[in-house]
């Protein structure tokens, strides 16, 4: 074994960053003996000085990020800071001072990854991010390496365990999306500020991340589809049940079936309960992966959390630590099939739609002539009234996006329907 240490710096000392130093300190004898190397945490970059980190020696903490990483000696620095600035610039500036990075940034990934990848290439250093997307979920690598010799078709997931917990609880209580919420703020599923994850922008950078590995495109955010999930319903759950499904809230990243193009899109969604998703419970995440060597599999886990999450930095570490010591570099940015990313109306899938209507002779005629006069066709439908008032839940066959949005337009301006309650696609069939 070698003596001389690899040196790894530390941004950020958080709920992640604490239990990575926890980690590297009391496993130390393993760590050296897996990689080849003692690795020494050689500095932590903090916001203040003053709080007390059980663990770590004083001497090490600095609020000074940028003279951290300008060092010179550093072998990986380990990002988990988050954000976009000032996380972008001490990654580039620790490529260029000669440090290899391992990040558990979603945010700047989704961004700025073909930007990132183009400066650990330029200085020959790695850029790792297993714990961007599912926590302590191994999903990352095997679809980088793993399945580099196979062709990915799909990959639909869970991805978010804020938001898996709340429709969970809304389905498995009835509860309310409120309470819901409520009771994830007070056991620390979710932030004081959730918007990120109800409104499926944690969801949707995971996405990018996940269609561009999968299908060797660059995938930016922009290129996502976002849709929230904070206008589920107990109804929706209801009609969800009498379908044999639940409402999951879903990254979905596919190839198109000619092979030309992809989408990404994340929004909620009912899935039959036959499906292996449905029985994804609490705040776990799943991924499951379809391709033509492999078939379908399936990934299960934790997908959040401090020993989760730094369980997958961890793995990071030792492999380029590994990658030092050998003097190579894993995997870079594989996009060389540049594929056009179709925009949400190209996607095609089954829709069920909810409307409020007049209780009277002649709606559901005039409510299917429209879905046939915009090329979609209906499946089933249900019709309940009482004192002059109708509800009408109408499922369709599969049809393209645009179709069902021109649909639902056409709808809205019947004098008959009152309201178009709910729109959830169908999915996992």
């Amino acid at each position: 074994m070698r003596t001389r240490p690899l040196k790894v710096a530390l941004l950020g000392c958080g709920v992640v960053g604490s239990e990575v130093a926890r980690i590297m300190t009391t496993h130390a004898a393993d760590l050296a003996a897996r990689v080849g190397a003692p690795v020494e945490l050689a500095g932590v970059a903090v916001r203040r000085l003053s709080k007390v980190r059980e663990g770590i020696d004083p001497a090490l903490v600095t609020t000074d990020a940028t003279a951290l990483v300008k060092r010179g000696d550093l072998d990986v620095v380990v990002e988990v800071i988050g954000g976009i600035e000032p996380a972008r610039t001490l990654i580039t500036t620790a490529f260029e001072h000669g440090a290899s990075v391992v990040s558990a940034n979603k945010a700047l990934l989704a961004q700025d990854g073909a930007a990132l990848h183009a400066a650990a290439g330029e200085h020959g250093r790695d850029l790792y991010y297993e714990a961007a997307v599912a926590g302590a979920i191994p999903l990352i690598r095997p679809l980088r390496e793993s399945l580099a010799g196979d062709k990915v078709n799909r990959v639909l997931g869970i991805v978010n365990g804020t938001t898996n917990f709340i429709l969970d609880k809304m389905d498995s209580t009835g509860a309310g999306y409120q309470e819901a919420l409520d009771e994830a703020t007070a056991l620390g599923y979710a932030e004081a500020d959730p918007t990120a994850d109800v409104e499926g922008f944690d969801a949707a950078a995971k996405a990018a991340i996940l269609a561009g590995i999968a299908f060797h495109t660059r995938v930016r955010l922009d290129d996502v589809y976002r849709e929230g999930m904070t206008e589920v319903t107990a109804a929706d759950f209801a009609s969800a049940r009498g379908m044999g499904c639940t409402i999951k809230l879903l990254a979905i990243c596919e190839r198109a079936r000619d092979g030309g193009s992809v989408t990404a899109r994340v929004h909620p969604a009912m899935i039959p309960l036959s499906h292996p998703l449905a029985s994804v419970r609490g705040a776990y995440n799943a991924v499951f992966v379809e391709s033509d060597a492999a078939g379908q599999l399936m990934f299960y886990g934790p997908g959040a959390g401090g020993s989760p999450t730094a369980s997958a930095v961890l793995g990071d570490l030792v492999a380029v630590c590994r990658n030092r010591l050998g003097g190579a570099t894993g995997p870079g940015e594989s996009a060389y099939a540049a594929l056009p990313v179709s925009p949400m109306g190209d996607v095609v899938t089954r829709y069920h739609i909810s409307l409020d209507v007049a209780d009277k002779p002649g709606v559901l005629a005039q409510v299917a002539t429209v879905f046939s006069e915009h090329g979609v066709s209906i499946d089933t439908v249900r019709q309940q009234g009482k004192d002059g008032e109708a509800s009408l839940v109408v499922v369709t066959h599969r049809a393209s996006d645009a179709a069902l949005t021109g649909t639902v337009e056409a709808l809205r301006n019947l004098d008959t329907v009152r309201g178009v309650a709910s729109i959830m696609r169908v999915e996992g069939e």
